[in-house]
C-alpha cells in the first residue's frame, strides 16, 4: 500500500480516480453512522423517533460543517507544501491542523449540548418529537470532539494523497456502529439514547486509530504530541484559506435548517419522509463531494509543484466524472424509489412522502456535480473566498428567499422541494462563469 500519492505526474484520470475511490468509500462509511441510526430507529422505535433523528441531522451538519469545511484550508496548505517538497512548512501545517481540531472539537461539544433545545425550538420542531430530538442531539454532541479530530486528521492524510488509510479506520468504526446500534437499541432497549451513544463510541474508535497512526508514522507528516500548537504564520494562512470554506459549509447547512424548519410545518409524517430521503441524498452526493476533494488535492499539489498545465486538465476530468456519476445514480434512484425509502420505514404514508421528494432531487443531481467538483479545483488553488460567495448566494440567499417567498404565496411542500434544483442551477451557472472568466489560476512561474 502506498502511504501517499504524488499527483504531479502520471495519467490524470487514473490518479484522480484511484485517489477518489478510497475517499468515496470512506465518505459512504461515514454516512453510515446516522443512516444506520435512522434505519434501526425507524424500524424498532417508530416514525416519531425517526423524525427526531432527522430533525437533529440538519443541526449536526450545521455545527460540524464549519470545522470540517475549515479543514479544507489546512488541506490546501498541506497539499501545496507537499507538492513543493517543503518538509519544514508541511510539519508545521500538520501540527497546527491537529491543534485546531482539538480546540474546535471542545467548543463544538459545549455549544452543541447547551444550544440543542434552543435551536430545535427555533426550528419549530413539533412537540411530539421535541424531547427525543433534544436527547439525541445532546448525547451525540457529547462525542463530537472525536469526529472533528478524526475528520481533520483524515484531511491531513488526504492532502498528501493517503486516502486509503482513513478508509480502513472508517470501515472499522462504521461496522462497530452497526453492532452497537443492534446491541443498544434492539437488545438493551436503550431507545434513541442508545442510537446516539453507538455513534459516539464509533467516532471515538476512528479518532483513536487515526491519531495513533499519525503519531507512529515515519512519514514526513508524522505527528509529535509535544509539537502540537498554533504556529502563527500558518494558523493565519489556514484560517484565511479555510474560513471561507467553513462559512460555505455553514451557509449550506443553514439553508438546510431553514428547509427542515419549513418541512416541520407539514407534520411528523412529512418530516419522517424527508428525513428518510435526506439519508439517501447524503449517500448519493458523497461521491460528488469526494471528486471535489480529489480535485482540490490534485490542484493543490500541482500548484505547489508549479504544474499549472495539469490543474485545468484535472478540472475537466473531475467535472466529467462527477456529471456521469450523478446522471447514472439519479436514474437508478428514481427507478427503485419505493424500495429505497422502504429500507427506513414500512409506514406507507412516510414512503409516499419520500418517493415524492425524490422526484425533485434525482433528475437534477448533475447540476450539483458541476457546482461541487468545479469549486473543488478552484478551492485547491487557494481561491476559497470566491467559491464561498457562489455557495452563499445560490445555496443560501437564493434558496431561503425562494422558500420564504413561495410559502408566503401558497403553503405547499412542492415549493420547498423546488428550492433544491433551482439553487443548484444558479450555483452551477455562477461557478461555470467564474471558471471561464475569473482570475483563479496562479500566474505561471518563469523557469
Amino acid at each position: 500500500m502506498r502511504k501517499s500519492t504524488v499527483m504531479t505526474e502520471g495519467v490524470i484520470w487514473k490518479e484522480m480516480l484511484f485517489f477518489s475511490i478510497p475517499l468515496i468509500l470512506g465518505n459512504l462509511f461515514q454516512q453510515l453512522y446516522n443512516t444506520v441510526d435512522s434505519i434501526i430507529v425507524g424500524n424498532y422505535i417508530g416514525s416519531e423517533a425517526l423524525a427526531a433523528v432527522g430533525s437533529s441531522s440538519s443541526i449536526i451538519n450545521l455545527l460540524i460543517g464549519f470545522c470540517i469545511g475549515a479543514s479544507a484550508g489546512a488541506g490546501v496548505v498541506i497539499s501545496q507544501f507537499y507538492g513543493a517538497r517543503d518538509e519544514k512548512g508541511l510539519k508545521k501545517a500538520v501540527h497546527t491542523t491537529v491543534a485546531i481540531s482539538i480546540a474546535a472539537g471542545v467548543i463544538l461539544t459545549v455549544a452543541g449540548i447547551l444550544l440543542a433545545p434552543v435551536i430545535l425550538r427555533a426550528m419549530g420542531t413539533p412537540a411530539e418529537v421535541f424531547r427525543e430530538a433534544v436527547i439525541y442531539l445532546q448525547v451525540y454532541f457529547g462525542g463530537i470532539v472525536f469526529s472533528v479530530i478524526y475528520n481533520m486528521s483524515a484531511g491531513i492524510l488526504n492532502a498528501v494523497g493517503n486516502s486509503k488509510r482513513s478508509l480502513v479506520y472508517l470501515m472499522i468504526a462504521a461496522l462497530s456502529n452497526i453492532i452497537l446500534d443492534i446491541l443498544f437499541v434492539i437488545v438493551l432497549k436503550m431507545g434513541i439514547v442508545g442510537a446516539a451513544l453507538a455513534t459516539d463510541i464509533s467516532q471515538l474508535l476512528s479518532c483513536i486509530f487515526i491519531i495513533l497512526y499519525l503519531v507512529r508514522s515515519k512519514e514526513v507528516y508524522h505527528v509529535n504530541i509535544r509539537e502540537i500548537r498554533f504556529y502563527d504564520n500558518l494558523l493565519s494562512k489556514i484560517i484565511r484559506i479555510g474560513l471561507p470554506t467553513g462559512i460555505q459549509n455553514i451557509v449550506i447547512s443553514f439553508s438546510n435548517v431553514i428547509v427542515q424548519s419549513s418541512v416541520n410545518s407539514f407534520g411528523a409524517v412529512a418530516m419522517a419522509g424527508f428525513a428518510a430521503y435526506i439519508k439517501i441524498d447524503g449517500f448519493n452526493i458523497l461521491p460528488v463531494l469526494s471528486f471535489g476533494m480529489a480535485a482540490a488535492t490534485f490542484a493543490g499539489q500541482n500548484v505547489g509543484a508549479g504544474r499549472y498545465d495539469r490543474v485545468k486538465r484535472g478540472m475537466f476530468v473531475s467535472v466529467g466524472m462527477g456529471v456521469i456519476y450523478t446522471i447514472l445514480t439519479g436514474i437508478l434512484l428514481l427507478t427503485f424509489a419505493p424500495q429505497v425509502i422502504g429500507v427506513f420505514t414500512k409506514n406507507p404514508d412516510v414512503v409516499g412522502y419520500g418517493v415524492y421528494i425524490m422526484r425533485f432531487f434525482c433528475p437534477f443531481y448533475w447540476l450539483l456535480g458541476i457546482l461541487q467538483v468545479l469549486s473543488g479545483t478552484i478551492r485547491g488553488t487557494g481561491k476559497t473566498m470566491e467559491t464561498m460567495l457562489v455557495f452563499l448566494f445560490s445555496l443560501c440567499i437564493f434558496r431561503v428567499a425562494w422558500i420564504w417567498g413561495a410559502l408566503a404565496i401558497e403553503h405547499k411542500l412542492d415549493w420547498v422541494m423546488t428550492a433544491y434544483p433551482l439553487s443548484w442551477l444558479v450555483g452551477a451557472v455562477l461557478i461555470l462563469l467564474y471558471a471561464w472568466k475569473g482570475n483563479w489560476m496562479p500566474i505561471q512561474k518563469r523557469e
